[in-house]
């Protein structure tokens, strides 16, 4: 997916066809995210090369409960990289299919997944102090689609709710989820709603203006280019820099 995508509204090209007909391996997050994934494999004639990174990770379904019912993760949050302990989880399932696939290499895969690993625990550590600096009763987030539910949950925010419900772009609230949605929002006094950076923000911008509430861009199913978010490590930190400043009382 190129840069600045939507995953929820990617179609693939003939070109992606050709590049994953000619893969080795192919590393997707999983979870019904890539709702393209499948089509795309069974035309390139390789549905088996795929290995799906959240394999192992504890799901969230169903707004925040940590049950899934559905082999087919019909109901599952697959925005499981909110929480870099998850993506923890991610880089022990790549080093593992790396050192499957090219054995030789193995200890190198293992001496890198470590140091990553590293990083990762440094960028936990220091989330929760960012987050530190947020009274509790300001901890209230307010996303255009459910996309923080695992950053929410790890971190001690409360997630009042999603202007457009469900964990995909596609899905359309109803004008009563919207009246429902503004009214928690000023009952509540939440300071600022977090729009991802490839989402339509019409609906968004119309919750703010009907609410007088800030809106505040981040980064969701996609890194930047060059600049803000360029890395995994860069995105979370810009988001948490945005979050942060958005919530923290003002001085």
């Amino acid at each position: 997916m190129p840069v600045g995508t939507d995953p929820h509204a990617f179609e693939s090209r003939p070109q992606d066809v050709a590049a994953v007909a000619d893969a080795h391996v192919l590393f997707a997050n999983g979870l019904g995210l890539e709702e393209f994934l499948d089509p795309l494999l069974e035309s390139a004639g390789v549905e088996g090369i795929a290995v799906h990174l959240s394999d192992g990770i504890d799901l969230l379904y169903a707004e925040g409960s940590p049950e899934h019912e559905n082999e087919d993760h019909a109901g599952d949050d697959p925005h499981t990289w909110t929480d870099p302990n998850n993506v923890m989880v991610w880089v022990r399932n790549v080093e593992a299919a790396l050192s499957v696939l090219d054995p030789a290499h193995a200890p190198a895969y293992g001496a890198n997944a470590a140091a990553y690993q590293a990083d990762l625990e440094e960028l936990d550590g220091w989330i929760r102090q960012q987050v530190a600096e947020i009274p509790e009763a300001d901890r209230q987030i307010v996303t255009d689609h459910s996309t923080l539910n695992y950053f929410v949950g790890r971190y001690g925010f409360t997630q009042v709710g999603a202007i457009i419900p469900g964990y995909s772009t596609l899905s359309e609230p109803s004008a009563r989820e919207l009246a429902a949605m503004e009214e928690a929002i000023e009952e509540l006094g939440v300071k600022a709603i977090f729009v991802g950076k490839t989402v339509n923000p019409a609906l968004a911008e119309t919750v703010a203006e009907d609410t007088g509430t800030r809106l505040v861009f981040i980064y969701t199913g996609s890194l930047s280019a060059k600049g803000d978010a360029d890395t995994y490590i860069a995105y979370m930190r810009y988001n948490v820099d945005a979050i942060v400043s958005a919530l923290r009382v003002n001085e």
